[in-house]
């Protein structure tokens, strides 16, 4: 076994980093040195020919492919911008380095005399795969060989066909802006009527009472945490599914594996049915995704090979400066195991551009999704000195400072656009993977551009949690490290220095080309130079800044009345994503946010919180006494009074006793303006139905539903924290292991499944009477109105 793993870290060691050009190094995100030319301007990227012409947009694109192909951006089509041209060299750049490293992967496994090793050495130390490894790279290769005729030339050819990618003969533009793009507004009100429709069936109210307007929008996300998240994220949106909740919602967002699942979701794979789409996971996630024999045969068999290979050569031919790493060879692997459908036959390459989920959202049929990444800004070269600028050269001092300040930046991407709040811009998803300059992506000198990057890299950058900071790798593997005996130093030793490992990316994350060049007069002043700098955007997994995507869903526009989590993070009671939020809604002004939702500090138990909170809300010190007291008392009488309630409830009821959060967790924020600079209580847990008039409240904030994914007795042996198969890190499930993560989804579900019906209906109540309020104040407004202007005629 032990030389089984040997073979295998030669081959990751030798044959990997042949193939993804060194991408394993230690190192921080945008490090990458500018390319600057002699004037001290940006130059543009090696084996690229620039050309500035005037042009706009180009023709409409067509619907079918009966229609006449697109004509290319013509010379007359832009009257205020300059259309940067550029055409790739097909002897050098990214795919003459692409090219050399996979020759040299293929020249390190051929080197291996495998006949000779003897057949008792083979069955005894290699996997009975490994001597084919030099076939299935020699067939790789030529898949890849540029030579007339090849996959490689005939997916390059098809890449500018505007019939197949029609995308490419559309101008694109960054549009700067806070608001809402256009087609999500449109969006919107299509899903309304839907929405209407499905609430009045959720609640039993008649469909005719139901008034769009008293809808409450709702958004469901699920977190990061690999495959795990996306089997347990899955479980959980069929529970709600099933239930009728989840065609009430308006946006579902994602975090690493609930991003991976939403695009398999919007595929002809799930076809928007999560049952389906478990069935699909019980067939092909039971095999590792980077099990050679699977991924390279796929890789080197039709119809999968050009399926799978086609982001490849689009990326890396579009783009002469583009880095093939260890992300995008991930992501290749990821949809080689999720997006290839049982039979590998029936591949539909539709499914793997994110704008074509447009299709899916055309009428208002289904949520919209949101899929998060980020980039870690560290602005080295912001804080350089002068002198270490012209010394190429950079302090401690320097580098400690510029760590003390960097932050993330959130990228927001739905079928219609990849947006950043931060920049207030963002581009058409249609539109990524191409070049843009002043706010306008390139064409080539046949007048299209490049194809929309493809949905296998999205899935890398997406779930790269291996791209994350130490301080993140080590919040996976604690539960783990706290369990053992001895380690309780090791422990405190790695909190003490958490400021410092949050700073240390181990791998680089991907990159896209970045679009922001250019912009530097019309972008927030807060956005970082470095932006304006880089060719390239390096981005990475959410869940390093918050497992859960919380922050797009707060986006003004998007107006959330009810926020549903289901979290199924690693070790969720000491990270706390909940409370991670508070500081961004105080900084951007986010009224009606509840402060405080989430686990209780481990500082101050949660009982001693809410009798804090009870004595800021009483009336007076005589009040507040009595309210500890009468807590007291009954907390007492709970003790020594039995029941025969199923044991989840039991369980469910005692956490809410003991003051810990349970299966479903509700917590209300409020918009009142702060009258004071003293810091407001936090909001309360509504534990109990009797607390729940506070959601009708007319100051009523956002609502937040939270489900942790926790151990349930009704599914006994299913621990999440403890439950080998359950590591972020486990890439095979069994059709067993996951049928286990569905029954705890659904048994924790069903325990919170009544409160949140009773929420949605207390959301949608006070809706609807303040609807009704306003109604009734026009109404005497305009009879006062009537008597002014033409008298009482009953006088």
């Amino acid at each position: 076994m032990s030389h089984q793993l040997t073979l295998s870290r030669w081959i990751q060691r030798r044959a990997v980093p042949l193939l993804i050009g060194g991408s394993l190094t230690y190192g921080a995100f945008n490090y990458r040195k500018p390319a600057v030319n002699d004037s001290g301007g940006k130059s543009w990227p090696k084996n690229s020919q620039v050309i500035t012409q005037q042009r706009t947009h180009g023709t409409a694109v067509p619907e079918s492919n009966t229609h006449p192909p697109p004509s290319p951006i013509s010379a007359t089509d832009s009257k205020d911008d300059d259309v940067p041209l550029f055409d790739p060299d097909p002897d050098g750049g990214a795919w003459a380095s692409l090219s050399e490293r996979l020759s040299g992967a293929h020249a390190a496994l051929s080197a291996i005399k495998w006949s000779q090793l003897g057949e008792n050495l083979t069955d005894l130390i290699l996997p009975s795969w490994a001597p084919d490894l030099p076939s299935y790279f020699a067939k790789l290769q030529h898949e890849l060989d540029m030579a007339p005729g090849s996959l490689a030339d005939e997916i390059w050819q098809e890449a500018q066909d505007p019939l197949l990618n029609p995308e490419i003969a559309r101008l694109a533009r960054v549009r700067i802006s806070r608001e809402l793009c256009r087609e999500e507004k449109l969006f919107q009100q299509r899903r309304k009527r839907y929405t209407a429709t499905a609430l009045a069936k959720y609640l039993g109210i008649p469909e005719e009472e139901v008034e769009p307007e008293d809808v409450p929008t709702i958004a469901m996300c699920g977190s990061g945490g690999g495959l795990r998240a996306l089997v347990a994220g899955t479980s959980s949106y069929l529970s709600a599914q099933e239930a009728g909740l989840y065609s009430c919602l308006t946006y579902t967002a994602g975090v690493s594996g609930s991003c991976w699942l939403q695009a398999l979701y919007y595929s002809t794979i799930g076809k928007q049915d999560y049952s389906m789409l478990l069935r699909h996971l019980k067939i092909r996630i039971g095999t590792h995704i980077a099990h050679p024999p699977s991924a390279l045969g796929l890789l080197t068999t039709a119809p999968t090979n050009k399926f799978l290979l086609s982001g490849i050569v689009e990326k890396v031919k579009g783009d002469p400066t583009a880095e093939f790493g260890l992300v995008d060879v991930y992501g290749i692997l990821l949809a080689a195991r999720l997006f290839v459908p049982r039979g590998e036959l029936g591949v539909e390459s539709r499914d793997l551009k994110v704008s074509n989920q447009q299709e899916y959202l055309k009428d208002g049929a289904h949520p919209m999704p949101i899929y998060t990444a980020v980039r870690h800004e560290i602005p080295i070269e912001e804080k350089k000195s002068k002198g270490e600028k012209n010394a190429e050269s950079m302090s401690q001092a320097t580098r400690e400072k510029a760590k003390q300040e960097s932050w993330f930046q959130w990228f927001e991407s739905t079928p219609y656009e990849l947006w950043s709040e931060e920049l207030e811009a963002g581009i058409p998803s249609w539109s990524v993977g191409r070049q843009f300059s002043n706010g306008v992506g390139s064409v080539r000198e046949n007048g299209y551009s490049v194809p929309e990057l493809r949905i296998p890299f999205m899935l890398g950058i997406w779930g790269s949690a291996f791209c994350a900071t130490l301080s993140h790798y080590y919040k996976e593997i604690r539960p783990v490290v706290k369990s053992l005996v001895g380690f309780g130093g090791i422990d405190d030793l790695l909190e003490e220095r958490n400021d410092e490992l949050v700073k240390v990316h181990p791998i680089e994350p991907a990159a896209i080309p970045n679009c922001f060049l250019g912009l530097e007069n019309q972008l927030p002043p807060t956005a970082p130079k470095s932006i304006f700098t880089s060719d390239h955007l390096e981005l990475a997994d959410a869940g390093m800044s918050n497992n859960l995507p919380i922050y797009p869903l707060l986006r003004p526009g998007r107006d959330v009345d009810i926020l549903i989590a289901f979290d199924a993070s690693a070790d969720i009671r000491d990270e706390n994503w909940l409370s991670v939020a508070d500081g961004y809604a105080r900084q951007r002004g986010i009224k009606g946010w509840p402060l405080g939702a989430g686990w209780p500090k481990k500082d101050m138990p949660h009982d001693k919180t809410a009798a804090e909170i009870d004595i800021a809300e009483a009336a007076s010190p005589q009040q507040a006494a009595g309210k500890i007291a009468d807590a007291r008392e009954a907390k007492r009488e709970a003790s020594v009074n039995h029941s025969d309630k199923p044991p989840e409830q039991e369980i469910d009821e005692k956490a809410k006793d003991n003051g810990d959060l349970t299966y479903c967790n509700v917590w209300v924020g409020t918009t009142l303006e702060r009258t004071s600079a003293a810091e407001p209580p936090p909001s309360k847990l509504l534990n109990d139905p009797s607390q729940e008039w506070q959601l009708m409240s007319p100051d009523a904030g956002i609502a937040v539903i939270y489900f942790p994914f926790l151990p349930n007795p009704a599914v006994e042996g299913v621990d999440p924290n403890t439950s080998e198969f359950m590591s972020t890190w486990n890439f095979i499930y069994t059709p067993e292991d996951i049928e286990q993560v569905v029954a705890l989804a659904r048994a924790n579900f069903r325990a919170g499944e009544a409160q949140v019906k009773r929420t949605i209906r207390a959301v949608y109540e006070r809706k609807k009477g303040r609807r009704l309020e306003l109604e009734n104040a026009r109404l005497v407004e305009r009879w006062r109105r009537l008597l002014r202007e033409e008298g009482d005629h009953f006088r």
